[in-house]
Formats: structure tokens, sequence, C-alpha cells
């Protein structure tokens, strides 16, 4: 019998490793580098400015933090006894791509009585999703080729850019500032406008600001929007936390604007439930079909006890109860913050809405990232520079105050020091 030589030899070599790159000097071995495999989307997407400070503050001892963005209360009672009967009930299988109809129908019904919200049909027109994060990957998927562009007023909650990005879409940012209590101006937004631009991205209260927009400055982004045929994604995760005499307006609520609108909202901080991770996105079926598309693959469906839990938190009377005294509770923090950081000499406008102070550290003479760093090394006090949310950000910090007011109150005391010695 001959035998093909060469054969072996090639079935050898493709069956043999190549050696890995070492220091030959050690013999040490090395992985191989990966990074230009990267697509240069993900490449594109900025590590998170937030997540840097939290890891320094996991580290240390005795930090209070005002970093972090989530409710400190427990769910609310009715919700989580809701969601323990939901697995005793051995509720544990898939529900409908889209969310359990029940669910949907109590969505578009919290709405409509507490926003007016116009009529949605559930089975059309309404997706559950893991978080609002989720809705707004989906909606970006969904909506953008490459090269679109999106007009994202900033600072704003990190997602949004990185939400883009990754879909292929090009970010136009557009830079609030602390002198308009960080609202958007119509007009810049009417300048960004190309012929590639496709979508409007706001969200209102916002993270980090807690700046809120009234009717009449709405109405003027809806006249825009309906001007140039935008797609408004409006981002209402704090729909319900609003504080003195401001009442929230539904975007997709204004005339006009139901049919061009995808509302974003979910459970996370009005009800306390970021760990069950429910949102829920609204709007046109056409829109909403090419989401749950999305949703499909990605995802299945949202955990079937989530979704139940979430279904207790919309249609239980006594849960109103509960979101009553956290705004309440909210709202003496937010007093308390903002009047401290003002006596203190870190000048901060009034947030009317969500759960974060945005004030200024010009009179420290630092920039955002030195205050932040130096304010955690010197008191232990955790909090997260403002240009990590973008343009509009610079010069200023955020600070949670979903934190107890015990602990509020000694942040202020140790940032008082801090002051003291550099103010």
């Amino acid at each position: 019998m001959t035998v093909n030589t060469k054969s072996i030899d090639s079935t050898t070599q493709l069956r043999t490793p190549r050696p890995a790159q070492g220091n030959p000097r050690n013999g040490t071995r090395n992985l191989r580098d990966h990074t230009g495999r990267l697509s240069a989307r993900v490449q594109a997407v900025p590590p998170s400015g937030i997540r840097r400070y939290f890891d320094i503050a996991a580290t240390m001892e005795d930090v209070i933090s005002l970093g972090i963005g989530e409710p400190d209360f427990v769910t609310p009672a009715p919700i989580l006894q809701a969601g323990i009967t939901s697995l005793q009930n051995g509720h544990t299988a898939y529900t409908s791509n889209a969310g359990m109809i029940e669910l949907r129908a109590a969505i578009t019904a919290k709405l409509a009585a507490l926003h007016a919200a116009p009529a949605y049909d559930p089975e059309q027109e309404v997706l559950v999703t893991v978080g609002v994060s989720e809705a707004m990957y989906l909606i970006m998927q969904a909506i953008l080729d490459p090269g679109d562009e999106v007009i994202v007023p900033q600072p704003c909650f990190v997602s949004y850019t990185a939400g883009v990005l990754l879909a292929g879409g090009t970010v136009v940012d557009i830079p609030t500032y602390a002198v308009d209590d960080f609202q958007v101006r119509p007009a810049d937004i009417e300048a960004a406008i190309t012929p590639r631009t496709k979508a409007l991205l706001i969200g209102f209260p916002s993270n980090p600001t807690g700046a809120v927009m009234d009717r009449a400055g709405l109405l003027k982004l809806a006249q825009i929007a309906e001007r140039h045929d935008l797609i408004v994604i409006s981002d209402e995760i704090y729909d319900q936390l609003v504080y003195g005499n401001h009442r929230h307006v539904m975007f997709a609520a204004l005339p006009g604007m139901k049919e061009r609108t995808v509302h974003l909202g979910g459970m996370s901080k009005d009800y306390a439930m970021t760990g069950w991770r429910i949102g829920y996105a609204l709007g046109p079926a056409e829109l909403i079909g090419a989401m749950r598309k999305v949703h499909q693959y990605l995802i299945m469906s949202a955990s079937t006890t989530g979704q139940e839990a979430a279904l207790a938190a919309l249609t239980n009377p006594a849960v109103d109860d509960y979101v009553a005294q956290m705004v309440a509770s909210y709202d003496l923090r937010r007093r308390a913050i903002v009047q401290g950081l003002n006596e203190i000499g870190l000048d901060c406008f009034e947030p009317r809405g969500a759960f974060y102070a945005f004030p200024s550290v010009a009179k420290t003479g630092m920039d955002e990232h030195e205050f932040a760093e130096r304010l955690l090394m010197e008191e232990r006090v955790a909090v997260i520079p403002g240009s990590a949310f973008g343009k509009g950000g610079e010069g200023h910090v955020r600070c949670a105050y979903a934190a107890s007011l015990e602990n509020i109150e000694k942040a202020l005391e140790r940032m008082y020091r801090f002051m003291q010695r550099h103010g």
C-alpha cells in the first residue's frame, strides 16, 4: 500500500496548534490578543464612566455612596407577595414573547389613569421587555441603518449613546446647561437636523440631572418632530417621581405624537423593582412589531415571576400608597441635599424629578474627575463625574439622593469639610 505522506503531513499540520506567543527568556506563554477581532461598533462604545467609581469604592471601608441610581427601598409588600405566589403556583414557564396580555393591558390602563395616555392596542402596540435598557436597545436595532443619526440631548443616561452606536447609528449630541435648568433648547435641536436624522431621543425626568420639561417646552419639540418627520423615543422611567408643582407630561399624549413616539417605561424606579427587570415599550404597531422580532430572538420573554409581580404593582390599589410614601421621602431628601449643597458652595439648581442632584464643582477649581476622586479618597463620599453622562456634564457631579436621610446628612458633613479645604 502506498502511503500519501503529503496528506499525513498536511493533516498533522492542521491538527497541531501553533505555538503560543511568549517570552523566550522566562518560558511564559501569553494567550492570543483578540483585540483586532472586535467589531468597530463595540470598540466605539466607551467603558461606563460610572462603574470605575463603584469599583474603587467597593475596596474601601466607611464609604457613603451618592453614586448608585436605584431606590434604597425594598419592593412594596403586595408586589413581593405576588412574585412569591407566582413561584409557589409553579408559574415558571415562558409567557408570550410580547409579555402577558393581562400585563400589557394593565400598562395601558395605568398610563391612561396617570397621564391621560392615548389608547393603545395591548396586542399590537405594547411590548414587555427586560428592563427599559432592553427596550432602548430594541428600538435602536429596529430603526437604525449605518449612518442614521439620532439626536441625543446630553448629559443623559449612559445607555443612550451606547444603544445608538451598537445599532450602527451616529449620535448627534446636543449639550444642555445649568443656566437653562438642563432643559432642551428647541432651536438647538432644529439646527442639528440633517437629511440623515431619523430620531430624537429624550429622557425626562432626567438621569443624571433631575431636570424636567414642562408641557410648553415639549410641545415645541413635538412641532419639530412633526415638521421634520422624526421618530421620538421618550424614556419616561421616572414618570411618577416628580416634585413640587410639576406634573409629568407623557410625550405620546401630546397632540399628534402617538403615531411617531415610542414610549419607554418600566417598574424599576417608581415601584423599587430594579432587580425584577421589567420594562415596556408602547408605540405604533409597525415599530413595536419590529422590536418584538428582535426581542424574540434575543430574549424570548421577560421573567414570568417579574411580570406577575409587575401586574400586581399596576393593579393592586394598596401599591399606590407605597409609591406615594416613597415619593414623599425622596422629596424630603431632595430638599435636604439641594439646600445642603448650595450652603457648602456647590451651586445646584433645583431638580424636579428622578432622584439626582447635579451640582457644579467650579468653585473648587477642580474638574469633575479630580473632584470625585479626591472626595472619595479624602472623605469617603462617592459621587459620579458629570461628564460620564456626556456633553453638558462637564464641571458637575451627580449625587443620587436614593439614600437614607441620615446618610445624606453625613455625606454633606464630609463634603463640607472637603469644601473647607478646597472650596
